[in-house]
């Protein structure tokens, strides 16, 4: 490893893909009543709500559940997507496919840097600049035809600790 790969912080060509991705941040599992589903993984798994908000611009409401440990140690969690009406993209989903996995998110320190590294490569993503996501994330997605069939959302979380 290069000297100038050792900061993630840093961009430039010699910087490892390693060093931009660094976990496995969540699986999106969209349901159709985020109550009921909560409650569901707090009755079964003993899982609490790290975090909850309502995602006007995904048209979402949504809930990241775990362990309780999970809001400190970085765990990987799971997020409950929920639509806020028939036009939203969940909506569509589970529409088209049921209720069910929709998503798989790495957690990554830079997402422009990881989108430019990919679309230089030809592989697309969904978004020409991250949105904002969860708790302040910045985030975009890699097209499902260019990532096996899976939709592969890349989370940058915000700079005051994390995405839960």
């Amino acid at each position: 490893m290069s000297a100038s790969s050792t900061d993630p912080a840093n961009t430039s060509p010699t910087t490892l893909i390693s060093d931009l991705v660094t976990a496995i941040d969540h699986a999106g599992i969209a349901v159709p009543d985020l109550d009921a589903a909560k409650q569901w993984y707090a009755t079964h798994l003993g899982f609490v709500t790290l975090h909850e908000e309502v995602n006007e611009e995904q048209g979402v409401r949504e809930a990241m559940v775990g362990p309780a440990s999970a809001a400190t140690d970085g765990s990987a969690v799971i997020q409950l997507l929920a639509p806020l009406n028939d036009e939203s993209t969940i909506a569509k989903f589970i529409a088209r496919s049921g209720p069910g996995l929709q998503q798989l998110a790495v957690r990554v320190t830079d997402v422009d840097a990881v989108t430019e590294r990919l679309t230089a490569a030809g592989v697309r993503v969904l978004y020409p600049a991250p949105r904002r996501g969860t708790a302040d994330s910045r985030i975009n997605f890699v097209h499902p035809k260019d990532a096996g069939g899976v939709l592969l959302e890349l989370v940058e979380p915000a700079a005051d600790g994390g995405a839960h």
